[in-house]
């Protein structure tokens, strides 16, 4: 079935869809990952996106219940250069187009990948509308213009959870008796944390529960007065979708948070701690999307191949504050990847040490953060 692919400047990729008559908008970007896209297509941080995968062969070892990163897809649509109809992997439970046509995502190949990275590349991300039903280039062309902006939009309660929830064998339960009469299970030597949800990957979850933490999943719009009276010995602030400046309310719940408790952030939750912090941030060009990113730690001088997912980044010069150092920057464009406070329990880094799969350079941090709740609490 024939598609068409229109980005808001008017230009067209055309190609077929291997799920079925579809139309949808989005912001479309890019993924440079060889592997991985059931956990790309269930990222919540890509909601409200469009995902072109540069990569040119997938779906060839199909998908399955295990790896995902949240509950559903999140992603508008995916683009492929060649969809592999039929699967080969002992993990595989079913195709990706079963999978993509059970959530009625769209699924288009045939479009030349590459070549429409290199024009995200030199002109930026930019909104699209996908259809196989309106075959109409300036009809999909305004469609796209007409869509809804990154910028600016709060996407943060499209992803988070709806009410407090306790990570118990692997998985979010519902509280039983509610967070007014929430008590922390009795688990000795276990560091009790707070994750505020922005659209939390699971395998964040699994990696604090793996260094033994007991961990309370809290909504988005949770405020600073509930945190304090659940007495956590540290706050996690969990990576998200959209632009961070218009989660006014997450904001401040984190500004009145520092200095009280160890606190770690990741993705947006790095931007979010930047801006409860003073700072500003702004859209990149095309966002850092993929598997293979290099980010070199300054305190040690070694650097780590990290997996990323944000379109939008920190304001360095925008800090004023005298106590925060950056402590990481992204060497292909110099960009703040992180944040340390010299003199409070606080840091946060912008990719993502949870990657799964990826590269597994990152995942010490987690251990920083179990390591700063220890000198905190003993």
């Amino acid at each position: 079935m024939k598609a068409i692919l229109a980005l808001e400047d008017g230009t067209l990729f055309r190609g077929y869809s291997f799920t079925g008559r579809c139309e949808t908008t989005g912001e479309v970007v890019f993924n440079t990952s060889m592997s991985g896209y059931q956990e790309i297509l269930t990222d919540p941080s890509y909601c409200g996106q469009i995902v072109n995968m540069t990569y040119p062969l997938i779906g060839n070892y199909g998908v399955n219940n295990e790896d995902i990163e949240s509950d559903r897809i999140q992603v508008k649509a995916l683009i492929v250069k060649e969809y592999q109809e039929f699967p080969s992997n002992r993990r595989s439970q079913r195709s990706l187009a079963d999978y993509l046509k059970a959530s009625d995502i769209p699924g288009i190949e045939g479009i030349d990948t590459r070549a429409l990275a290199r024009h995200i590349r030199l002109q930026g991300a930019m909104k699209a509308a996908l259809s196989t039903i309106d075959t109409d280039p300036d009809s999909l062309v305004e469609k796209a213009k007409h869509s809804a902006d990154m910028a600016g939009r709060d996407l943060v309660g499209k992803v988070s959870c709806r009410e407090p929830m306790l990570w118990r064998d692997g998985r979010a339960t519902r509280l039983e008796q509610g967070l007014e009469r929430f008590r922390w299970p009795d688990n000795p030597g276990s560091f009790r944390v707070a994750a505020i949800d922005f659209g939390v990957k699971l395998n964040i979850l699994r990696s604090l529960d793996k260094r033994g933490c007991t961990i309370l999943i809290l909504p988005a719009n949770v405020d600073s007065e509930t945190i304090n009276r659940l007495e956590p010995h540290g706050l996690f602030l969990s990576n998200g979708p959209g632009d961070p400046a218009p989660v006014t309310y997450a904001v401040e719940c984190i500004r009145q948070q520092i200095g009280i408790r160890p606190i770690f952030g990741i993705c947006l939750g790095h931007q979010l701690i930047s801006l409860a912090l003073g700072g500003k941030t702004f859209k990149l060009k095309f966002g850092h999307r993929g598997a293979n990113q290099p980010v070199k730690d300054l305190a040690t001088g070694k650097v780590e191949i990290t997996s990323q997912n944000h379109g939008f980044c920190v304001d360095m010069e925008s800090l004023k504050n005298q106590d925060i150092e950056l402590s990481h920057i992204n060497l292909n464009d110099n960009t703040v990847e992180g944040l340390v406070h010299k003199k409070l329990p606080l840091f946060s880094v912008q990719y993502h040490p949870e990657a799964s799969p990826g590269p597994h350079d990152a995942k010490y941090l987690f251990d920083r953060f179990i390591d700063m709740m220890k000198t905190y609490h003993y």
